[in-house]
């Protein structure tokens, strides 16, 4: 599943949340006090997850949604709640196994799936509607392309996405990255220009039948992503 360049990144992600940095993500997602950097990147992933719930049906009775890199289940609950039927996937079973343990008893209309898998796994079948929030951020483009592609095939209604947009501020975290040591180091974050995306969007053959919606970039200290969303022409 996927190119040699994404399997590899894949193992590597796959590893980084299962185990280094598996107890600073359960905070980070939890209402635990973090310290003044993290509480920037909470406060921007709350923001980016707001943003891209605002853009799907408020009412999702009866629809499928694939919650893809799901992490400890926070944007699955809530699309659950609107009446999904969310088949949510991670890399990590570590962070499925905090899903389970913080899923609510009042999840109301819909349901969830935790799955510990590939979110290009064929045998989830079909969706509505795909969210990735801050899952491709760490492929090259040509690999992250791939996915959108391989997402869409299987898609009937919108997907709502976040990649990491090339600024000044993510060059210089990518290179300060480089410092820690090779084992505490979170698997590189892969910048890309919005414009040089859109074209890479409209050229490639499987997103034919697909256009860019709406885009909007969050930036709150040390966390920047930028959400988009496609649609079906």
């Amino acid at each position: 599943m996927g190119s040699p360049t994404y399997q590899q990144r894949r193992g590597q992600i796959a590893n980084y949340f299962d185990r280094t940095a598996a107890d600073a993500w359960s905070r980070m997602t939890s209402d635990a006090p973090l310290g003044r950097i993290r509480s920037t990147v909470r406060a921007g992933r709350t923001r980016m997850r707001e943003t891209l719930l605002g853009w799907l049906p408020a009412d999702l009775t009866g629809r499928r949604v694939l919650d893809a890199g799901c992490g400890t289940g926070t944007v699955a609950v809530e699309l659950a709640r609107r009446g999904a039927e969310v088949i949510a996937v991670d890399l990590s079973p570590t962070l499925i196994e905090l899903a389970h343990e913080r899923m609510p008893a009042d999840l109301g209309p819909g349901r969830i799936e935790f799955l510990v898998g590939d979110l290009l796994d064929p045998s989830y079948g079909r969706f509505d509607h795909v969210l990735a929030m801050d899952s491709l951020i760490h492929y090259q483009a040509e690999d992250a392309l791939r996915v959108i592609g391989g997402l869409a095939a299987r898609t009937d209604g919108s997907m709502v996405l976040t990649f990491a947009p090339r600024t000044a501020l993510l060059a210089l975290m990518h290179m300060v990255g480089r410092i820690f040591p090779k084992g505490d180091r979170a698997p590189a974050i892969e910048p890309i220009a919005e414009p040089t995306l859109r074209n890479l969007i409209a050229a490639d053959e499987s997103l034919a039948g697909w256009q860019v919606a709406r885009t909007e970039r969050v930036i709150s200290g040390f966390y920047t992503s930028q959400a988009i969303e496609l649609l079906p022409k």
